[in-house]
């Protein structure tokens, strides 16, 4: 694989990659198939921050589990540290982290997600993490920096969200959280706009403002 010079975009494919892990090889394109994949880089193994995140991490598995959801963690780090730093993660708090860790010595994971920002650090990936849908697509990204953990309420709720859009052809509102209304899509024609103000199945605040339940 070669180091990615185009940026990513959303809704374009998630480059492929193998590489080595904590739970031997993978493939992206054939890892967890049919399921979404939430990749996310952090900067080192064994820093406090990190593990506070890896820890959050694994307490979610369960809710991503159920919304067919695997992990997959990557940094610049070999095996046998991301092994070192699982085992004393379960020593020291007593938390099982269950999700394979990519050992990115090569930085080609890195590279081809965009992950290392020079201004920040060139040899430690920033807090990134990658929506993945089934089909391989890059639905979601989002960046943090080396001294900020990210905010796991968030990473769930864009997964809700992401597959809440998908199944019901909606868009999701600003702070939407699961049972609020959402967003249908505006009319694209003046036919439709004025169909869309005498609807009453749907709360119309303007022809291209309507929400519903679902």
């Amino acid at each position: 694989m070669t180091e990615n010079t185009q940026p990513l975009q959303l809704n374009g494919p998630a480059p492929d990659f193998k590489a080595k892990s904590t739970h031997g090889e993978i493939q992206l394109s054939t890892w967890a198939k049919d399921k979404w994949v939430i990749l996310f880089s952090h900067p080192a193994d064994f820093t406090p921050v990190c593990t506070t995140e890896f820890m959050a991490f694994a307490k979610m598995k369960d809710a991503l589990d159920a919304r067919g959801v695997a992990l997959l963690g990557n940094s610049i780090d070999s095996v046998y540290s991301h092994i070192a730093w699982v085992r004393n993660i379960k020593e020291k708090f007593g938390v099982d982290i269950a999700f394979p860790i990519i050992a990115d010595l090569d930085m080609k994971v890195a590279h081809a997600y965009g992950m290392l920002h020079a201004a920040s650090s060139d040899t430690a990936a920033v807090r990134a993490v990658f929506f993945i849908d089934p089909t391989r697509k890059l639905r979601a990204m989002i960046y943090y920096p080396l001294n900020v953990g990210r905010n796991f309420d968030e990473i769930l709720r864009v997964v809700d969200a992401l597959q809440t859009a998908d199944r019901h052809g909606v868009a999701c509102p600003a702070d939407w959280r699961p049972g609020d209304k959402v967003i249908v899509p505006a009319p694209a024609t003046t036919m439709d706009a004025d169909k869309r103000v005498q609807d009453r199945e749907l709360e119309v605040t303007d022809w291209y403002f309507a929400k519903r339940s679902l």
